[in-house]
């Protein structure tokens, strides 16, 4: 996996583009959206927390078409975004235009190398996006660079024991006669772009145990949309139903959500 096959995929993807045929740019294209995002994923809310935005300087790693970044601008957050793509700037940029939202800082840069000086930010936020970039450790450090003492992080990768990641297992190692392949390079041939990374609850901590201005924080699991696998086949669904059953809930969820606080 390489940054330019990456960004090459989000460019040509749009992170949630994917889910309306309405007219790029359009009303009916934005909100169509953020209403299958928020359907799908509605603990944002509870985790991104944007009203607690208002009038802190807000940075927003990987904006995507920006979704959740117009939430921190309503909330009156001071809000900057980053994307690795030149179509994820463009699409927040009309967004904001379009819903008549003031103008922000959007910068096309790499979440490895911020282009922000150090203590900068009073939140810095990601959802789903690190553990697409080469290199996540050096990602999650540059988040807690440029954070304040005191500031809130708050970001989202993919967990590697939940349901998910067990039915990527099982249909591309399994039921393709090669058991000896892991869950991590199921998810980086099949998952989204090239090369993207899973990660336990174990390997988030021991990451952020590397990091000595986090010492304060909590990771945890959540159940998802995503893990409910029955729009697949009902066989996929009954095996996660079993799963969920047998080891507790939460604990084989999609999202894995970190929350600290930089000291």
């Amino acid at each position: 996996m390489t940054k330019e096959e990456v960004q090459l995929y989000w460019n040509t993807k749009p992170c949630g583009s994917d889910v309306t045929e309405h007219a790029k740019y359009s009303k009916q294209y934005f909100e169509e959206i953020e209403d299958v995002r928020y359907a799908r994923e509605p603990e944002i809310f509870s985790f991104a927390q944007f009203p607690r935005a208002h009038k802190k300087k807000v940075l927003e790693v990987g904006v995507g078409v920006g979704t959740d970044f117009v939430q921190f601008v309503r909330s009156g957050a001071d809000a900057y975004g980053i994307d690795l793509t030149e179509e994820g700037i463009n699409h927040v940029q009309n967004r904001l235009k379009l819903y008549e939202l003031p103008q922000a800082t959007l910068v096309t840069a790499d979440c490895e190398n911020l282009p922000f000086q150090d203590s900068f930010f009073d939140m810095v936020y990601s959802w789903g996006v690190v553990h697409h970039t080469a290199d996540t450790e050096r990602a999650i450090k540059e988040i807690f660079r440029v954070a304040k003492p005191g500031g809130i992080v708050k970001i989202m990768v993919y967990h590697k024991w939940s349901i998910v990641g067990m039915m990527f297992w099982v249909k591309h190692a399994l039921f393709k006669f090669r058991p000896w392949k892991s869950i991590s390079w199921c998810m980086a041939n099949f998952m989204e772009s090239p090369g993207t990374k899973v990660y336990s609850k174990r390997e988030v901590r021991n990451m952020l145990n590397g990091i000595p201005e986090c010492s304060n924080y909590s990771v945890q699991t959540r159940l998802t949309y995503y893990d409910d696998l029955t729009r697949f086949s009902p066989f996929f669904g009954k095996m996660g139903r079993v799963i969920t059953q047998l080891t507790g809930g939460d604990a084989r969820g999609w999202f894995l959500m970190i929350s600290a606080k930089k000291e």
